[in-house]
């Protein structure tokens, strides 16, 4: 299965694990708890669905690689205890806590989060030493004498052995106590996530064409020859940070995440034309309703591969419009409790309204430490939060530099907070009215052809862009929807007949 459907098993199970009775114990006894086994390719996403899960659920997660750990880091070091047995002290050797297990009652203690996933990557690719407590571990959720606190779920991930010389693979009795979930790499699935997580434009324009380069590993004489969703993820942060640099971006760089020589080299061609592109076609001033001279002559007579990157040029400047909007709206909707809360603060006395300030911001910095506690990452879970601090800082130094009575007071502030509501007003009817001039000019160019449905297909795609023409409308997207409603019923009617006349 691909990695969306593989997190939704990983979801549900976890949410079914979870389950208690009436009388608060779980409903399948936590010995049965099967752990889940991800076996994939390196690179497909195994570990980042991980976070996402343990994200939306709310509870924690300790993440190890156990290629890393040897028989005493997972066990715990042995000590001679001295224990007293029919009247005679006898010597016993005892095992201190594991790091792993350790760890767990750590997160426990520093977040409140009483649940979580302890999620153990390369599980088998352990060493021979570790192998026997390992397999032992995953019976019986043991390590030496401490077991895996009630509420925390197993999970588990390897490579195939064609992928890692270093596999050890499990016998009947052991994978008879696991939950096996086999994820394939699928471009589909993973540009779902590419949108949400920004990856550079010019890589998900690239895949759209060129699929066939998404993932793969084939061995040489040279040695092994990859390219892997993580790569392509990890070149996508470089390419953003190189473009706001001013650093040239060649097959060499290229190179140090595509490890094909021939696909690195292909990419930077393309990245050369993608940049060519963005200047050449304007696409500020298409998206303007002024398209530049030329422009439509030169792309009706351009290759299909030009024309859908122009497609994506304009995509990409409208995703980034409805994903500023999407932002901001979250923004204000998390900020506007505590400012009314602020706000009757201040209308008792002007000391109220600063302290009813300085509660919320000391609450999101508390959630921040908070996500830091439960394993999060700065790029998926902290952002809004940080957002959030920001702005209430600066309503808390804008009210203590204009409050001057309880019933003046809080002025600025609500002042200030319409004014971005208003600007947010403006920007939603800014990105209408580009996304609208994206549909005149694919209109005029192209009717009702392959790449209208195409930028169609996109927009209903890209999470931004549909959630912005899910609050705000457009209604040229609903025109076109509906024709590509049609043409894929079509499409489906077709097939049927099809499979008709084969009866």
């Amino acid at each position: 299965m691909n990695i969306k459907k593989a997190k939704e098993q990983v979801k549900n199970t976890i949410r079914a694990y979870l389950q208690k009775d009436s009388f608060g114990n779980y409903r399948i006894p936590v010995a049965h708890q099967r752990p889940l086994f991800l076996l994939g390719a390196p690179g497909i996403g195994k570990t980042a669905i991980m976070e996402q899960v343990a994200d939306e659920l709310g509870i924690g997660l300790v993440s190890y690689s156990m290629t890393h750990h040897t028989r005493q880091s997972a066990l715990g070091l042995p000590f001679i205890s001295e224990k007293n047995f029919g009247g005679e002290a006898y010597a016993v050797t005892e095992y201190t806590m594991s790091e792993i297990i350790a760890s767990m009652y750590e997160m426990r203690e520093q977040s409140g989060v009483d649940e979580g996933i302890l999620f153990l990557d390369e599980i088998n690719c352990v060493s021979e030493t570790l192998a026997p407590a390992m397999l032992q571990f995953l019976q019986f959720k043991i390590f030496g004498r401490h077991r895996v606190p009630e509420g925390w779920i197993v999970i588990t991930a390897g490579n195939p052995p064609e992928f890692n010389n270093s596999v050890h693979e499990f016998d009947v009795v052991t994978m008879d106590r696991l939950k096996i979930i086999e994820v394939d790499a699928d471009y589909e699935a993973w540009k779902e996530y590419a949108y949400r997580e920004n990856i550079h434009p010019a890589v998900i324009r690239y895949l759209d064409v060129r699929r066939q380069y998404f993932y793969g590993v084939e061995n040489t004489v040279d040695g092994k020859q990859y390219v892997t969703a993580r790569g392509w993820e990890d070149l996508s942060d470089m390419l953003k940070l190189y473009e706001e640099i001013g650093a040239s971006v060649d097959a060499d760089l290229i190179g140090q995440y595509m490890q094909q020589a021939k696909i690195a080299r292909d990419f930077a061609i393309y990245y050369q034309l993608y940049r060519k592109y963005k200047s050449d076609y304007q696409i500020e001033e298409i998206l303007a309703g002024r398209i530049p001279a030329g422009v439509t002559a030169k792309i009706k007579d351009a290759a299909f591969d030009e024309r859908l990157a122009l497609i994506g040029l304009l995509l990409d400047a409208v995703a980034a419009d409805s994903q500023a909007v999407i932002e901001e709206q979250q923004l204000l909707t998390a900020l506007l409790p505590s400012l009314k809360q602020a706000g009757e603060a201040a209308a008792a006395s002007v000391q109220a309204g600063a302290q009813s300030l300085s509660a919320a911001i000391a609450s999101e910095r508390q959630r921040i430490e908070r996500l830091k506690a439960l394993g999060r990452s700065v790029k998926e879970a902290y952002v809004l939060h940080y957002k959030l601090v920001d702005s209430l800082e600066h309503f808390a130094a804008l009210y203590a530099g204009t409050a001057a009575s309880p019933s003046s007071g809080f002025a600025a502030v609500k002042a200030a907070f319409n004014r971005r509501s208003d600007q947010l007003s403006a920007a939603v009817e800014r990105a209408k009215g580009r996304l609208d001039q994206m549909f005149i000019f694919l209109e005029n160019l192209f009717g009702e052809g392959q790449e209208m449905l195409i930028a169609v297909t996109e927009l209903t795609a890209n999470y931004f862009t549909s959630r912005f023409i899910t609050d705000y409308g457009c209604e040229k997207y609903f025109a076109h929807n509906k024709e590509l409603l049609f043409h894929e019923r079509g499409l489906a009617i077709l097939e049927d007949l099809k499979l008709l006349e084969t009866l």
